[in-house]
């Protein structure tokens, strides 16, 4: 082979080695994908045990490891003292699919010991996702008041891990899960509260379905609410309501509920879309954002 030839063949392997392929939705196939995604775009401080399936169970028996909103410093995952492996939703960097992104910090965790940084590429190539990783099964969500988990209890402080841990500490707004709906949350910022639901159907059914609930003046939590508009969030769409700050997440699971049943019941209906329930969802695609 020539020397250009050579060199071409290099710069083309270099190019593979470095490819994007994005996910639109890297969640799909969980069996908790609503919660995946507000973890990793809506709520603050959250963990969640994962189950490897059985192909790594067997390569790292008795390894226990959790699922992190986000960890110090946006870490994509760490070892902690006890050796319990934590992989981080919130990172600072990312490739087109996400769920390769974490499959690949989770496995580089596990590969290093405690006490050691997990060395994780900013684009891992091709290999397993999250859905050949994990054991299939929901995930039982714990909101966290606070970032302590992050240290072993009675193992010693790292001095940069709390420094983080005290200023992410500060960052944290009250949250809760709503127990009326699959990915539903309720929270509360510094001036304002909300209730936002992660729907875990494809965008265009779940659009007009939304669109049937706002047509009939069912796109509410009652008085004092507001629907807000939605975010696009890896593939999925989340309406968001503003609620009166001084009540507490609990008052909003039965609206909520009713909202749902609504939603479901739409969702199911194979009717087309009315001239009014057309114009509700062009209204509802002008008050929306994506989120990747």
């Amino acid at each position: 082979m020539s020397k250009r030839r050579r060199n071409s063949a290099s710069r083309a392997e270099r190019r593979e080695k470095v490819r994007d392929i994005f996910v639109a939705r890297p969640f799909e196939g969980l069996a908790s994908e609503a919660d995946w995604v507000a973890l990793r775009e809506l709520v603050p401080a959250a963990t969640a045990s994962l189950q490897l399936s059985a192909e790594y169970a067997a390569k790292y028996p008795d390894r226990q490891v959790v699922l992190a909103t986000v960890l110090p410093m946006a870490w994509p995952a760490m070892v902690r003292g006890d050796g319990t492996v934590l992989v981080g939703l919130q990172r600072q960097f990312q490739s087109g699919d996400v769920s390769r992104d974490i499959a690949a910090s989770l496995l580089s965790a596990l590969d290093t010991e405690v006490g050691q940084t997990v060395g994780v590429p900013a684009l891992p190539g091709p290999g397993p996702r999250l859905q050949d990783v994990l054991a299939d099964g929901p995930l039982d969500v714990t909101i966290e008041t606070g970032f302590d988990f992050w240290i072993a209890p009675g193992a010693d402080e790292d001095p940069n891990v709390k420094a983080s841990l005290d200023q992410a500490n500060e960052s944290i707004y009250p949250t809760e899960q709503l127990a009326a709906a699959p990915g539903a949350y309720w929270c509360q910022v510094p001036d304002k509260a909300h209730v936002r639901w992660v729907l875990a159907e494809d965008e265009d059914p779940a659009l007009d379905a939304l669109a049937k609930l706002a047509a009939a003046g069912e796109l509410t939590l009652g008085d004092g609410t507001r629907f807000a508009g939605m975010f696009r969030a890896h593939g999925l769409l989340v309406p968001v309501w503003d609620v009166p700050i001084d009540r507490p997440a609990s008052d909003w699971e039965t609206p909520l509920g009713t909202v749902r049943d609504g939603y479901q019941r739409y969702l199911a209906a194979a009717e087309p879309l009315t001239a009014e329930e057309r114009r509700s969802r062009q209204g509802l695609l002008g008050r929306q954002f994506t989120l990747r």
